[in-house]
């Protein structure tokens, strides 16, 4: 209050001396700092928001890399040849999770392995993470939480962005961002991205590429109508992606080589095409009131091969949501409720196996919010879909939250989902080996397996408070996801075959967090969490954890930046530690005792970090290090000096395979 008094009274007295002199008041700016991960004490259910702040802590090239600095996921290597990583929240693989862009669904089907790397990161404007059940809104497939990018929209946007990059395992990216303002209600950015690489890498000395050759061109081209008058807005998206990868021996040459023994080699070729529109109308009269619709359109087509596996899939897509939010008697009663429509036509073929489908869906959706702006509030919904496959079934979900006292919350969601689990398409790291497919069961509908039925429930506190003068908050959060019905990927059973089946017992994976994040000194920020796992799953030769998930894990933030003013120039840094404990490993018992693995792995620690200085409001450079302490993991690919014998394996992989890599880049901004 003091601080506060003092300020008006040197206001008051800038504004009677410029009265006396009759000169104009000079511009004043307030320089406020928010943070890059946001978690709201008032909404019900346990989502943060990742800003673009948060975004440029790291190099961020796509989507899949935009997790490095938050531990609420976690983010591994799916193999030790394609470079591709995968994330996990609650324990679980992306599959549990809904993956959306601006609220309609994006990774999903064909794209589940791949296409976190298909949205260059410069392209988000923020990431919004959801703990739990999500939505019935969005659908019935979200089991352990719902992740939505919500890209920069182009009223907001600048006329020129560039992003230059470069790294010393020989990868180079190039993002450019066109935007024009057509009209007072029209808007258009074009969008425009690029990545390579060139250079062999192998830095194991195993005889195989550490990292994939490969190119990537993407574009999208996004129109936003804004009529505030009229109350209709709407959005238009155009996206064209096309994508490269060449990976295996050194030698592997595709011309001369492809599918034969001459070297082990593959090539992942991906071509997609998405339309999205949005169109939504608010009610003149009544804000409170608004119908929206949205369409979705997608053709997703990969041409693939590992060694002598073949594996080919496409997908056309086609999905719609309408919806319309009102309230009941008052503001406090607000619900929504309507229809949507997903179809998908898979053609897919598994060594010249031709395992094609068709998938449809219509559901009708009702989800009921009470929100008092006091202490509590709730949203429960429940959606009833009828599916070719799945059949006719309910998904109720269920979140509520409690503010016990000041700067604190409790909250607890519940819900249950159901998904048809794509074994093929999420399991492509598995072609890369010697092991043969076996499907077990034949009576379901996908596959020849039943859908995934699961129950998820979550229970979460987090407070805030002041500690030493500098403000702090502590967060607990326990999720358990219960499996009523699993498609079951068995690595157990022997290191030459993988096993798909249903669920014959019980499985379940349950997830504990602590958080503590603290502003040690102005602008130093330390962000820690402990996490615990224990996930398991009856399988046909006994329980165990679920293979490559540690049970045990800390991370570590520390970020600094100096002031920022208009007359400063301004540095960044940030740091980040990873620990991970142990890992149970898949079975390799029975192979010969160089290409064999222990139980578990052991535990290791991650490190990365980087510089950024602004030169001003349009110009930054950064550079940066991933994995500076250097640890790679032993025995990367079991059976690398007989790649077409029975014990070739490159899916076992828990720790980083390359080592030490370094980037650099800059950004440039017209304003």
């Amino acid at each position: 209050m003091k601080k506060f008094t003092i300020l008006l009274m040197l206001l008051l007295s800038v504004i009677a001396f410029s009265q006396e002199k009759q000169e104009k008041l000079k511009e004043v700016k307030v320089f406020i700092t928010k943070k890059g991960i946001q978690k709201s004490l008032t909404k019900t259910a346990n989502t943060q928001v990742v800003t673009s702040k948060e975004l440029l802590k790291a190099a961020c090239c796509n989507l899949a890399e935009s997790f490095e600095t938050n531990p609420s996921i976690d983010v591994n290597f799916s193999d030790a040849l394609t470079g591709t990583k995968q994330i996990k929240m609650l324990g679980l693989t992306s599959p549990y999770l809904m993956i959306t862009e601006e609220n309609i669904p994006s990774v999903r089907g064909a794209s589940q392995a791949y296409g976190l790397s298909f949205t260059p990161g410069t392209w988000v404007e923020s990431i919004q993470i959801t703990k739990g059940a999500g939505s019935v809104v969005n659908g019935y497939e979200s089991i352990t939480g719902q992740i939505n990018t919500e890209l920069i929209k182009p009223m907001k946007d600048i006329p020129f962005f560039l992003n230059a990059y470069g790294s010393t395992d020989s990868r180079f990216e190039l993002n450019t961002h066109f935007n024009k303002q057509v009209s007072d209600k029209w808007a258009t950015s074009f969008f425009v991205h690029g990545n390579t690489r060139v250079v062999k890498n192998d830095m194991n000395n195993d005889g195989f590429l550490d990292n994939p050759l490969g190119k990537q061109f993407n574009i999208t081209n996004r129109w936003q109508y804004a009529n505030p008058e009229s109350g209709w807005v709407s959005f238009i998206n155009l996206k064209y992606m096309n994508d490269k990868k060449q990976t295996g021996e050194l030698e592997f040459t595709p011309d001369r080589d492809k599918l034969t023994t001459n070297f082990w080699g593959s090539e992942i070729n991906t071509e997609r095409f998405d339309f999205t529109s949005k169109m939504g109308y608010i009610f003149k009269d009544m804000p409170f009131q608004s119908i929206g619709f949205q369409n979705a359109f997608s053709n997703h087509n990969q041409q693939s091969y590992f060694g002598l596996n073949q594996y080919d899939i496409k997908q056309q897509s086609y999905y719609s949501n309408l919806i319309f939010n009102s309230i009941i008697d008052n503001t406090m009663h607000k619900f929504a409720t309507g229809l949507n429509f997903t179809y998908d036509k898979y053609d897919e073929f598994v060594n010249l196996a031709d395992v094609s489908r068709i998938d449809n869906s219509v559901g009708a959706f009702f989800e009921y919010t009470y929100d008092n702006n006091d202490k509590f509030s709730l949203i429960a919904g429940g959606r009833l879909d009828c599916h070719n496959r799945l059949g006719a079934f309910f998904t109720p979900r269920l979140h509520i939250k409690y503010n016990p006292w000041e700067k604190a919350v409790l909250r607890f969601s519940a819900g249950r989902g159901k998904r048809a689990a794509n074994i093929f398409a999420e399991n492509q790291n598995l072609f890369a080996s010697s092991r043969t497919f076996s499907v077990l069961d034949t009576n379901g509908k996908i596959y020849g397996l039943n859908p995934e039925i699961a129950w998820n429930y979550g229970i979460s506190f987090t407070q805030n408070f002041i500690l030493f003068g500098k403000s702090a908050d502590v967060s607990m959060d326990f999720y358990r996801t219960d499996f009523q019905n699993q498609a079951v990927v068995d690595l157990y059973q022997s290191p030459q075959e993988v096993l798909f089946y249903n669920l014959k017992g019980n499985s379940y994976a349950n997830s504990l967090q602590l958080e503590f994040n603290y502003e040690i000194v102005k602008h130093l920020n330390l962000r820690t969490a402990y996490k615990y796992y224990d996930i398991s799953t009856d399988y046909l030769s006994g329980s165990f954890q679920r293979p490559l998930q540690a049970k045990h894990r800390f991370f570590g933030n520390l970020e600094y930046e100096t002031n920022l003013t208009d007359k400063k120039q301004q540095w960044k840094f940030d740091y980040t530690f990873n620990w991970l404990g142990k890992q149970q490993l898949p079975n390799t018992a029975t192979n010969p005792s160089q290409d064999r693995l222990p139980e578990f792995s052991p535990s290791f620690a991650v490190m990365n970090m980087q510089i950024t200085k602004t030169f001003s409001s349009t110009f930054e450079m950064y550079i940066g290090g991933e994995n500076i302490g250097n640890y790679r993991q032993d025995k990367a690919i079991l059976g690398s000096d007989d790649p077409f014998g029975p014990n070739f394996d490159t899916s076992i992989v828990y720790a980083p395979v390359f080592g030490q890599m370094y980037y650099a880049g800059l950004r440039f901004k017209v304003k």
